[in-house]
């Protein structure tokens, strides 16, 4: 009995799984302990008869004096651990790099050959049938290694037990693992393995376990690691990354395509995971593909903020809510990039017969579809058509309409005018533009989370957090009015109520002028005043959500509001229109946010 084993876990694996844990634990959820959990489970089953076989025919042995002594089916429970915390480690190293990653932009929809445009995506299926070629020659290989037996026993049994694994993975999800990013893939795979072969190194050579020398090719990666060793932590980490790959995968078709998967559960069974690994990519919806990656493109784009913060929200919620932010964003780009007044009211005129087309408000059902084509540019259609409006209510995207007519009327003085007309008199006025333009994206994203989390809770509970995101919509729409004082000035536009302007001896005028110096702080105080009010009225309602969304909720909230406290501190700048929050110090407002 002895504890050589028990120690390299004690000194190299529990640290790592302690710090990846330490790291991960706010993003943590359900459905990534159902990842680990499912993959722990395989590597353990498929694992075990293997390596029991290879102790029981010496191919490696551990002394006894370096192993607590349990053992199952010949395998001491140090092995057995082995087994586990590699999955683990490995498991949260990938979910660790590939949480900002949203893979529904990754799949691909692979036309029949007799399609038009079929050819074009003939690529995918010969990358797939030149992977399953490499691997069965490699699963012949290593067979012809264990029949001829001697040196190349334990290399061959290696490849032999690992490649029909590695096939089947590849074959099922090798859209992902050929398209993902590095840092999905081969940036867990490689950081593991580095990892495991300086652990494995310092093992072999005190002795902790041995190769027996007639069946080993002899050939070392460096002094004290085996070749063997090497090709079996690469085998073993390129095998937990491929599952995880897969079943990620599988959860994008899932959550992608709900005409072909109408009911998935929040832990799909494995059987229907690989139901949906198994469906076809030619019966993939190609224009629902198109749209999500626009979504996604548009958001990096314009906020790339906001798509980092959507990274801490799962599943069909980040993407209904990065679909959502995709509309608003095009909608409000069609009006204010209009090139005259009469253009920016027409784009409002259609965007709202969209709205009566899709909600039967106009009395027949008029194909939306094709209004949209005819329309609208080609680069908003997607985000029209892919707006999912069949769970959310059509008043606030009415009421989004309405905000923008308020900003429409801030005109530029016509010919016998001698005023600048302007929406906003008093703070009445204020709440409600900040209610139509914030508050009603605040109530839609509410309404996502309340369809993705069916929530036990009256309908009376329900209006009240709705009422409370609102308020918390004009908390953020007044810091936004606040920082981009400047901004909007140069756009002919002052948010700021007329009576505070007067109380300061100001004019519409003169601010347009010079939006700045100490009366203009003065008045961005007073708003920063009301925003943090509403902001500290309404944030006990976060903590009545899911605990799902709750943590992210909080980052997209004190990430906006840490803006807000730039502007309150002396000194702060202002560099075009943006306050300045160092990365850093967004950095550590997301992690107090998802720790508390």
């Amino acid at each position: 009995m002895g504890f050589e084993y028990s120690l390299v876990h004690v000194k190299y694996t529990f640290p790592l799984a302690a710090l990846l844990t330490l790291l991960y634990r706010p993003l943590l959820t359900k459905l990534d302990v159902y990842k680990i959990a499912s993959l722990v489970t395989i590597a353990v089953v498929s694992t075990t008869p293997w390596d029991s076989y290879l102790i029981r025919h010496r191919i490696w042995t551990y002394p006894s004096d370096v192993i607590l002594g349990p053992k199952l089916f010949d395998i001491p429970a140090e092995e057995l651990f082995f087994f586990i915390i590699q999955t683990y480690n490995t498991s949260l190293l990938y979910l660790l790099l590939s949480r900002p990653t949203f893979h529904p932009v990754y799949l691909r929809a692979e036309r029949p050959l007799a399609h038009p445009r079929g050819p074009k995506n003939a690529q995918w299926r010969f990358f797939n049938l030149l992977g399953q070629l490499v691997f069965a020659y490699g699963i012949k290989s290593g067979i012809d290694m264990i029949r001829d037996g001697g040196r190349g026993t334990y290399m061959g049994l290696i490849i032999a037990w690992s490649g029909p694994f590695i096939m089947l993975l590849w074959s099922l999800a090798y859209q992902f693992i050929i398209g993902l990013p590095l840092s999905n893939t081969a940036t867990p795979i490689v950081l593991s393995t580095l990892y495991l072969w300086i652990i494995d190194t310092l093992a072999l050579k005190r002795g902790t376990w041995v190769i027996e020398t007639g069946t080993k090719l002899g050939i070392h990666l460096w002094d004290g690691l085996e070749i063997e060793e090497a090709v079996f932590f690469l085998i073993t980490n390129t095998l937990i990354v491929f599952g995880l790959i897969a079943f990620d995968n599988a959860l994008a078709i899932l959550q992608t395509f709900p005409k072909l998967f109408p009911d998935v559960p929040p832990y799909p069974s494995p059987l229907l995971l690989v139901r949906a690994l198994l469906k076809a990519a030619s019966e993939y919806d190609e224009e629902r593909i198109r749209g999500l990656r626009d979504a996604v493109d548009r958001s990096r784009r314009k906020s790339r903020s906001f798509y980092l913060a959507s990274s801490v929200f799962q599943g069909g919620l980040r993407r209904d809510l990065l679909l959502l932010y995709s509309f608003c964003r095009v909608s409000d780009d069609l009006v204010d990039d209009a090139t005259s007044m009469t253009e920016a009211r027409e784009w409002i005129a259609k965007l709202r017969q969209f709205l009566d087309m899709t909600y039967g408000r106009l009395g027949t059902a008029e194909p939306a579809k094709q209004f949209i084509l005819l329309e609208f540019p080609p680069d908003a259609q997607l985000s029209l058509l892919q707006l999912p409006t069949q769970y959310l209510s059509p008043e606030p995207f009415y009421d989004l309409l309405r905000g923008f007519e308020m900003d429409l009327a801030f005109a530029k003085p016509s010919q016998g005018q001698k005023k600048l007309s302007h929406p906003i008199s008093d703070e009445v006025d204020l709440e409600l533009y900040a209610r139509r333009v914030a508050g009603t994206v605040a109530e839609l994203c509410l309404e996502l989370v309340f369809y993705h989390f069916k929530l036990a809770m009256s309908k009376e509970e329900k209006n009240s957090i709705l009422q409370a995101g609102i308020r918390m919509g004009l908390a953020l729409q007044y810091v936004n009015i606040a920082r981009d004082i400047s901004v909007d000035a140069k756009m002919n536009r002052v948010y700021l109520p007329l009576v505070w302007l007067k109380e300061e001896g100001l004019t519409l005028e003169s601010v347009l002028r010079d939006p700045n110096g100490p009366r203009i702080e003065k008045l961005r105080s007073r708003l920063l005043g009301k925003a943090f009010a509403s902001y500290e009225e309404s944030r006990g309602a976060i903590e009545k959500l899911p605990t799902e969304v709750r943590g992210p909720m909080r980052v997209v909230i004190e990430s906006y509001m840490e803006i807000g406290r730039v502007l309150r501190e002396e000194g702060h700048q202002v560099k075009a229109g943006k306050a300045t929050v160092p990365k850093l110090r967004r950095m550590r407002v997301a992690w107090k946010a998802l720790n508390r």
